[in-house]
């Protein structure tokens, strides 16, 4: 079954002032991917610039004119979709517009926005313009299966601001379909279907379920999505969403879209709250009717995209393959918490 392993040791110096110290360092292995990460909990006192308070907006946040995704440009400036995909052209529902990416990733890559509103600070934006962008992408999807049922590595991700990766300000959802997995999700897939031949149960489902008994990590839930720390953290304060038993994007009703958004939306404002501005999002999907690998949402916090702000990634995530982070999970879910405890 699944193994938390940690180890925990020291590493002694000698202070500037003369006095000896025993750093603290522990190495957590994944349960579910095997890697490690180290937690350094001495880089906790370093003074982090930048995130004293949340950044100003970027320089550009109301260049509305320039903005492809705006409403005034969408019509003309985005691509649009292929006939045998939508006939109109662009997927519309509510708030939410959705066409293919004009550099896509692979054979179905698409972006979808969430409302007309130019630039929106982390935690502020309203949950039905979530929700709304995220059925949007569902619909596609769906699309995309019924006309190309190979194509069943799926994803939908987000990059919030550039320091994330984001290449416009403008809120958007990136979505993705392709006959190829990527690395994640061929991991993942066997990960997936080796446990449960092997042990009879899901993996996500076992895992839930350890972290709920355990209750150091667990942080609340969103209707039937349920919400937690990782264990063995691969991103700066990274917490997951969990869909127990919830195999096929054809099994997600409506409100579990929603409630998706709620709990993405909790997120945003305890990172927030820590005086970040930046994020990235991550939802794999396997539609091949394996029944293996349920529904699970990543959220990781990135450096603010500010002037002179130092990069989350060093040559050690880099170079050496481990995530080092300087918080440990069981103190992310204590600050986490209380952005569940009241939902708006």
């Amino acid at each position: 079954m699944l193994q938390f392993k940690k180890e925990r040791f020291h590493s002694r110096i000698v202070l500037p002032g003369g006095l000896p110290a025993d750093r603290v360092i522990e190495i957590r292995t994944n349960p579910i991917t095997g890697r490690t990460c180290r937690i350094t909990y001495s880089r906790g006192e370093q003074h982090e610039p930048g995130t004293e308070a949340l950044p100003a907006p970027p320089p550009f946040a109301e260049d509305r004119d320039k903005c492809p995704f705006c409403s005034r440009q969408v019509d003309t400036h985005t691509p649009q979709l292929p006939p045998e995909l939508c006939g109109k052209g662009r997927l519309i529902r509510g708030t939410s517009t959705l066409f293919p990416n004009l550099f896509p990733y692979g054979r179905y890559s698409a972006v979808s926005l969430f409302d007309d509103e130019h630039f929106v600070e982390i935690g502020t934006a309203a949950l039905e313009s979530y929700a709304d962008s995220f059925l949007n992408c569902r619909d596609y999807l769906l699309r995309v299966l019924s006309h190309d049922p190979a194509a069943v590595f799926m994803a939908i991700t987000q990059n919030h601001l550039p320091s994330a990766g984001g290449s416009l300000l403008h809120p958007h959802l990136q979505v993705q379909a392709d006959r190829m997995p990527a690395n994640s999700q061929r991991f993942l897939q066997g990960r997936a279907a080796e446990y449960h031949l092997r042990f009879g149960s899901r993996l996500f489902s076992d895992y839930l379920q350890y972290e709920k008994q355990s209750g150091r990590r667990y942080i609340g839930a969103t209707g039937e999505w349920q919400w937690l720390a990782s264990y063995a953290p691969e991103g700066f304060f990274e917490i997951w969403g969990i869909l127990a038993e919830v195999t096929s994007l054809r099994q997600v009703a409506d409100k579990n879209w929603r409630d998706l958004a709620q709990g993405v939306l909790n997120t945003q404002r305890f990172y927030r709250s820590l005086g970040r501005n930046g994020y990235n999002l991550g939802l794999l999907l396997l539609e091949d009717s394996s029944d293996d690998q349920e529904l699970r949402v990543v959220l990781t916090v990135r450096s603010n995209y500010a002037p002179w702000v130092r990069s989350d990634f060093t040559g050690f995530e880099v170079m050496l393959g481990d995530m080092a982070t300087f918080s440990a999970p069981e103190a992310t879910c204590e600050k986490a918490r209380p952005f569940w405890q009241n939902q708006s």
